[in-house]
């Protein structure tokens, strides 16, 4: 990804990146939950006021990659990685990925974790082609807010 025309990976900028990044996790996760809403997300992300929301963009400053990290001191956490149809199978995922895991690394997290939605297997692909595994876990969760 070093040529002139490939994109570039930045911090989230409300004003600047908002439309964008909303606008491509519709097409790209069809969210179905009203907690899902990119909205919403963005707004609760920019409250952690961290620098693990990143976004790729191409020379025009289009929004065509996203990511979202997390980190609690102890793990951390893969969210919303995504990237445009029209720059996939380009490196630019994992890309973003390497660019989330460094800056988790240097807060002293070693070990990262995520989750796939169930029989998305060219997402598993992509995860295992970047060092990830399926690890013998039983994922649980509760709404909170519905």
């Amino acid at each position: 990804m070093a040529s002139a025309e490939s994109p570039r990976i930045v911090e989230y900028l409300d004003a600047d990146h908002r439309e964008g990044v909303v606008s491509l996790w519709n097409a790209a996760f069809g969210y179905a939950t009203a907690h899902n809403e990119p909205g919403l997300v963005i707004d609760r992300k920019l409250a952690t006021n961290d620098d693990l929301f990143l976004v790729a963009l191409s020379g025009e400053g289009v929004v065509v990659g996203t990511v979202m990290a997390g980190y609690d001191g102890h793990r951390g956490w893969i969210y919303s990685l995504a990237v445009d149809e029209q720059f996939q199978r380009r490196g630019l995922g994992s890309e973003l990925l390497s660019n989330a895991e460094r800056r988790l690394e240097e807060r002293g997290c070693v070990k990262i974790n995520l989750q796939i939605a169930d029989g998305n297997e060219d997402v598993e692909g992509f995860y295992r082609r970047n060092g990830y595994a399926v690890e013998k876990r039983i994922s649980m969760g509760k709404r909170l807010l519905k």
